[in-house]
């Protein structure tokens, strides 16, 4: 009889899953082929499934919990790509640039709403609901399109905590809205108090307790135990967090900050990714299940009206405060077109809304329209926010604000541009622009850099280079290190898009320098080409071309030769290691010597060559070797006399045939 009970207490659950599952892989199929973005379809799937659709779910709850722990385990991984010192260096973007998107969003929807007749409370609360963005949304794409680390990506990560943390007062707030609180000051002080032993705990298990624990469990190399482990930190965090208060969501990140301060994290998002991706659709599904697909064709001028003003309102206010914090007008038009939906902390607040009478059905149907219409929107407009924002700054405006405009991105390090020519321009300053720039201060070569990290800019120009805040897709940055002028220019950044963006803005401005490009893959080269690069080096080749002429050094090929392999392999843009066949299309044949150079070490004090004389050991005449040096201790013997001696810890350097070096090496080596 319980097992019965079991059974059909668990079955709608199951067959739940099979059917959003089942039916999710059927739309997104179509979707991909359409070019749509998965997000979508989990979203469309919601929909058909939901109540407002052919009701093929019954366990709503249960996918709505499914669905949350979907969104603690994105923040979690964020977390973990995070750091504390990264999220310190951005606190002024999220302390201020986030309470002033919140806050001027609040007071002009407030104001709005109020103007169209609703009473204060309610017109408040629809501030509260409106001023909130798709945290789950906006950071799944950021990281597909590997954004979140850039200057964009890392401002609208910081708006969005704040929003995640804001989400609590707002909670605290609506039953006062309502008329049912009046301690609300003292539950903010409350609040307060939990925020600063949330964090002051967090920086504690940062330092001293996960890594010391994470250290022990990888000891084991049990990695059942380490996923267990990284679960286990991610829940217990959210799960205190929640006690005191605080969202969950908080509690994730947090807890994601904690592991990215060990040497594990890149490990631990490894392992976590694949349960992410799968409780996160149920996230989707269920923001899906909740859109009334026939109150939208009823209502779809109105609806659609709505959600463009709040997409020019929230779009207006985000790049206001991102402005207020000293970034530029691109940057702030990109964060503009990221955040400008409403967010899925939104819909929870909702639903507090409802239960306080302060949102009635057809209000509440309303506002879901409009959060569901924004969310579906966002991966298109996300997709193309660089695009969108140059758009933008490109619109015919008065003469003085487009020189403000062009000129927003002005360096801090301003480059004496007159005695700039001939020079190279370096775009990008990691790795590979670093050493360039090295060597091109060894050979005395004049050279700019640009590039995109303020960070980097302040603390480079600080040593005295001669480096530039700002996109080099930008015509104005461009002009401002003599482009026209320069004799080279290295694109060396690892954005494909951005890469081909500045090739064409320099080929717009200039046919002058010769533009080399590095790129990662071979399937990149084809186009930079076309778009008016002299010269594409792809990493993974050049990699194969050092570790073949590494094995030609071995075989004792001379320099000469190896250095014609390597021009030849270049000047045919790499078709030996591109061409499909495995045989060899190369003019260059190498004649391998049948000799070889090797160091023996003398392992003997006594024997047949040790302590004896070179001359009278005849070791040219019985081997068939030379012997060219010998080390012995800290000494190298370059110059070898016949009455020298091999003795016990020599190393011997010789040279000869492979089969002979061996036999030699035999009498050097104890039996």
């Amino acid at each position: 009889m319980h097992k019965v009970i079991l059974a059909s207490a668990e079955m709608p659950m199951l067959s739940d899953i099979v059917v959003i599952f089942g039916l999710a892989t059927l739309v997104i199929l179509l979707f991909m082929r359409l070019k749509i973005p998965t997000i979508i379809g989990f979203l469309f799937t919601g929909a058909i499934a939901g109540p407002y659709g052919l009701s093929l779910v019954n366990a709503s709850t249960a996918v709505e919990v499914l669905s949350e722990v979907g969104v603690i385990l994105l923040l979690f991984v964020i977390g973990m790509e995070f750091s504390l010192k990264s999220l310190l260096s951005i606190k002024k973007a999220v302390f201020i640039g986030g309470s002033l998107q919140v806050g001027l969003t609040i007071g002009a929807t407030t104001l709005l709403t109020y103007s169209f007749g609703f009473d204060w409370n309610v017109a408040v609360f629809f501030g509260f609901l409106f001023a909130l963005s798709s945290t789950a949304i906006v950071l799944k794409l950021l990281q597909e399109y590997g954004q979140v680390n850039t200057i964009p990506g890392r401002t609208t990560l910081a708006i969005l905590i704040f929003q995640d943390v804001v989400i609590v007062p707002l909670m605290l707030f609506t039953p006062m809205l309502a008329g049912e609180s009046d301690n609300v000051l003292l539950s903010l002080l409350y609040l307060a108090l939990k925020g600063a032993l949330v964090i002051l705990l967090t920086i504690i298990s940062a330092k001293y307790i996960i890594p010391q624990l994470l250290f022990r469990v990888t000891k084991t190399r049990n990695e059942e135990l380490f996923l267990l482990s990284i679960i286990l930190t991610c829940f217990a965090v959210a799960y205190v967090t929640s006690l005191l208060g605080l969202s969950l969501g908080l509690g994730a990140f947090l807890a994601g900050l904690i592991i990215s301060e060990s040497d594990y994290s890149h490990h631990a998002t490894g392992k976590i990714l694949p349960f992410r991706e799968i409780f996160l659709s149920f996230f989707f599904v269920s923001v899906g299940m909740l859109f009334d697909i026939t109150f939208l064709y009823e209502h779809i001028f109105i609806i659609l009206g709505l959600t463009a003003l709040t997409f020019l309102i929230k779009f207006l206010v985000v790049a206001f405060s991102v402005r207020a914090i000293g970034q530029g007008f691109k940057e702030a038009f990109m964060v503009g077109f990221s955040i400008f939906q409403v967010g899925e902390f939104s819909l929870l607040l909702a639903k507090e809304g409802l239960k306080y009478n302060l949102l009635d059905p057809d209000t509440y149907q309303y506002f879901l329209a409009i959060s569901i219409l924004t969310m579906t929107i966002t991966p298109f407009i996300l997709k193309k926010r660089e695009d969108l924002a140059c758009g933008v700054l490109n619109l015919p405006l008065p003469n003085k604000l487009s020189k403000r405009l062009a000129n927003e991105t002005t360096p801090d390090i301003v480059l004496d541009t007159k005695e700039l020519k001939d020079h190279l321009v370096i775009i990008g300053y990691g790795l590979n622009g670093r050493n360039l720039s090295k060597a091109a201060k060894s050979a005395n070569i004049p050279y700019s850099i640009i590039e995109t990290n303020p960070e980097t800019v302040k603390t480079e120009s600080q040593k005295g280079e001669p480096i530039m805040y700002g996109d080099a897709a930008n015509d104005a940055v461009l002009e401002h290190v003599n482009i026209h002028k320069a004799r080279v220019a290295v694109i060396a950044i690892s954005n494909p898009e951005a890469t081909k963006r500045i090739i064409a803005s320099i080929r717009h401005i200039t046919q002058n320098p010769y533009i080399i490009v590095r790129t990662r893959y071979l399937g990149e080269m084809e186009e930079n080409l076309k778009l008016g690069a002299n010269e594409v080096i792809p990493e993974e080749f050049e990699t194969s071309i050092e570790i073949f002429t590494r094995v030609l050094n071995k075989y004792l090929v001379s320099k000469h030769d190896i250095d014609d392999f390597t021009v030849e392999i270049r000047s045919h843009n790499y078709e030996m290691f591109r061409n499909l066949s495995t045989e060899a299309n190369s003019k260059f044949k190498v004649e391998l010597p049948d000799i070889n150079f090797v160091s023996l070490k003398v392992e003997k004090d006594s024997g047949d060559f040790i302590n004896i004389p070179l001359k009278d050991a005849q070791i040219r005449d019985k081997f068939g070797i030379n012997i060219v040096a010998i080390k012995r201790k800290s000494k190298t013997i370059a110059e070898i006399t016949a009455n020298e001696k091999l003795k016990l810890g020599d190393t011997v350097y010789a040279v000869g045939k492979p089969e002979a070096l061996e036999r030699f090496s035999e009498e050097l080596e104890i039996d």
